[in-house]
């Protein structure tokens, strides 16, 4: 009998070690299982910021473009600065004349006070473009290039009050020369402002519907 009962524990002592051991199993499973699942995390979190460094990059390379596009704009601009369109001059003319003599009679038609000023002497004028597309009936645009900014400023704002512009009686325009990025800035930019002032609510009329007026 008591044979049996060593048997006994030696059997419980054989499965409680076979359980200790199959927990121990269990436990460095779910151990690795959390090492996997840590080491799937730091791998994303790692990929995030790697994500956000190309991202900032990025936009930093697409600011310094851009600065660089302005840059160049803005000296393109001045370039420019001096420089006047006069649109409208019919085609054949500059042939007998030139555009620099037939600015010149613009000025002094339109501008007579203006045109013995030193300010509005024209230090060059050529025809742009320099070729003439067959496709369109346009006239090629006369560009002039003023010795002072000043000059420019005068014309152009004379231009303005004058309205009614003319070469021997017709009709041409003269308008600031800019870049077409520019350009294209201040039509959009007057869209806007069309759209808004579209938008604006109606004044009310402080009179009523029907007025009566004695005299």
């Amino acid at each position: 009998m008591r044979r049996n009962v060593y048997k006994g524990i030696e059997d419980l002592k054989i499965q409680q070690a076979e359980m200790i051991n199959t927990i121990a199993k269990i436990k460095n499973s779910l151990e690795g299982n959390n090492n996997k699942k840590q080491e799937a995390e730091e791998q994303k979190s790692n990929m995030e910021d790697r994500l956000v460094e190309i991202t900032d990059v990025e936009w930093n390379e697409e600011k310094r473009i851009k600065r660089i596009e302005d840059s160049l704009k803005e000296l393109w601009d001045n370039f420019k600065h001096t420089n006047v369109h006069i649109i409208g001059v019919p085609e054949g003319e500059e042939r007998d004349k030139g555009p620099e003599k037939i600015s010149e009679e613009i000025i002094a038609e339109n501008f007579p006070n203006m045109g013995k000023e030193s300010f509005t002497q024209i230090q060059e004028a050529q025809q742009i473009p320099y070729r003439i597309n067959p496709r369109r009936n346009t006239p090629r645009h006369i560009l002039i290039k003023l010795t002072k900014i000043k000059g420019k400023e005068q014309i152009l704002k004379a231009s303005r009050e004058k309205q009614q512009i003319t070469y021997k009686g017709s009709p041409v325009r003269l308008s600031a020369d800019f870049s077409t990025e520019t350009l294209q800035a201040r039509r959009e930019w007057h869209d806007i402002f069309k759209v808004t002032k579209g938008k604006k609510p109606a004044t009310k009329n402080p009179l009523p519907s029907k007025t009566f007026f004695q005299i």
